[in-house]
């Protein structure tokens, strides 16, 4: 069985802004979190990226944390871009998400790519939907429940 942990988690109001960390963050089945610019009825409600992916920008930018990706949950102690699509995780004692994407097409607009001209989101990111919601923290367990396809 594959496990993590959850390093951070962060929102923001705005699309294409770095996230702000919090201390706890709420999910909504079918939204994603709540208050969050990318919450709604789509494929991309919630946003993973593993700090092992932050610390290889840091040569760029040696000041980059967690959130400045603008994902949602920072995580640590998995691969994320090698869950395939429908890979279910459970984190904490009752979050579902369902891995629905592995990276994205970046605006330029995104503020790590108008400073260095290049983000990691897009191809070490991943996106899912929310099946059963809850409260998530740091320090919270991720367990892989079932590969996709």
């Amino acid at each position: 069985m594959q496990t993590g942990k959850v390093v951070a988690v962060s929102l923001s109001r705005t699309k294409g802004t770095p996230k702000e960390n919090v201390p706890q963050i709420e999910l909504t089945p079918e939204w994603g979190v709540v208050g969050d610019a990318h919450g709604g009825d789509w494929h991309r409600q919630v946003s993973l990226l593993a700090l092992e992916s932050i610390e290889k920008m840091r040569d760029l930018i040696p000041q980059v944390k967690p959130g400045d990706f603008a994902e949602n949950i920072t995580t640590r102690g998995l691969d994320l871009p090698r869950l395939p699509v429908g890979t279910r995780l459970r984190i904490g004692p009752k979050v579902i998400l369902q891995v629905t994407q592995i990276g994205k097409s970046c605006h330029t607009g995104c503020a790590i790519f108008q400073q260095v001209g290049q983000c990691i989101m897009p191809r070490e990111g991943i996106f899912a939907r929310v099946l059963r919601g809850g409260t998530l923290r740091s320090g919270d367990l991720i367990v892989v429940l079932e590969e996709g396809e």
